[in-house]
């Protein structure tokens, strides 16, 4: 889940990009085991997770030098019994803290406690339209329904929540239905995601779509933010910053952040720039795909891993890439997903291999798409 806040992609002082968003993997526990799950979760304890006062300690290190969104995620962070004094520490703080969870463990007192800890957001993630293909993917009977369920016991509790779906070759025909839900539910936002094959998703491989479908379903993203009452934001899918330019400059239109969604004047790829994940263990990464050790937050402060990790430098710095995502005009605003370019190459400055645009090059031909 990936709540943008309004605004540019801003630097810090000291030249190094502000830091937007922390997704933390508060525990690696699940009590579902999805197909397509980067963390491989399952329902079992995990060893050297964070106790309460690691976490409130881990709170206290980002607003030393940040003031990110904070997003509480797993496994299922509601199996954490101190989820809520974690939330309520983060609020007092003044960090915006926001949860993704499954939304089967939600009832009605737990959504009033997630909105009495402060938790400004909770995204749920629907991967079928159905009970049949979501519970397929999700690999558990009742998870529809019991998503479905929590997300009511949310509306009760005036907690505003948006749905997250990760598009594979099983559910891509069924996007349009799946957005047709998010309105009926209430939903604030829909956020898709394209499907990085990491974790249990390298099983799952041959159900990433290709490229021209990547490139159908973006356009047909981008058509539905003046048909939908929905804040729209697709994750993982750094390609559609150029296509929302390509087709803005179509349609004779200036890229606003009013106009084309919360974060449309940022990057694409915001994996070790502006956004960091942190593991179930202190393990510091660009993203949750990305399992590239940057350092680990029981050894060293989070902000001087922030500043000084030789692996977020190079990310940050577009000139780096190679292949076609080095020379590609939009380098600075798409950038690629650095994680399925690491998964299919072994090298995460690589070109993205989910990408169907050839670049002009600086001779003014094309290159190899």
């Amino acid at each position: 889940m990936h709540p943008h806040p309004h605004g540019h992609h801003g630097r810090s002082g000291d030249g190094d990009p502000q830091l937007r968003l922390l997704a933390w993997e508060v525990t690696r526990t699940c009590n579902l085991s999805c197909v397509h799950c980067r963390a491989a979760a399952i329902d079992k304890p995990y060893a050297n997770e964070f106790s309460t006062q690691d976490c409130l300690g881990l709170l206290d290190e980002v607003v030393s030098f940040a003031s990110p969104i904070i997003i509480l995620t797993g496994g299922e962070p509601l199996l954490r019994p101190d989820i809520f004094e974690i939330a309520a520490y983060g609020t007092a703080k003044g960090l915006r803290v926001v949860l993704a969870t499954n939304g089967t463990l939600l009832d009605g007192e737990t959504s009033r406690r997630l909105r009495d800890s402060g938790i400004q957001r909770v995204s749920i993630s629907i991967d079928g339209a159905t009970a049949e293909t979501h519970d397929r993917f999700r690999q558990m009977e009742g998870a529809f329904a019991g998503a479905l369920r929590g997300m009511a016991f949310l509306k009760e509790a005036g907690l505003e929540f948006q749905i997250n779906t990760t598009i594979s070759r099983v559910n891509l025909e069924e996007l349009p239905a799946i957005q047709n839900l998010a309105v009926e539910l209430g939903a604030v936002a829909h956020h898709i995601f394209l499907l990085v094959p990491t974790g249990r998703a390298k099983d799952f491989r041959e159900q990433e779509i290709d490229a021209a479908d990547y490139e159908r379903t973006l356009h047909w993203f981008y058509d539905q933010r003046r048909r939908v009452p929905l804040q729209l934001k697709a994750t993982c899918a750094p390609h559609y910053q150029r296509i929302m330019r390509e087709r803005a400059k179509a349609d004779g239109e200036t890229i606003t952040v009013k106009a084309h969604g919360l974060d449309a004047v940022s990057r694409g790829c915001l994996g070790g720039s502006s956004f960091l994940f942190v593991s179930h263990v202190g393990q510091v990464q660009p993203c949750g795909y990305l399992e590239l050790d940057c350092g680990n937050v029981r050894q060293t402060r989070l902000g001087e891993i922030y500043r000084s990790s030789s692996l977020l430098q190079k990310l940050r710095n577009v000139d780096c890439y190679r292949g076609k995502c080095g020379v590609c005009e939009y380098r600075k605003v798409c950038g690629g997903c650095r994680a399925r370019a690491f998964e299919a190459t072994g090298d995460y400055l690589e070109a993205e291999p989910l990408c169907a645009y050839a670049p002009r090059n600086h001779a003014g031909g094309r290159t190899t798409p």
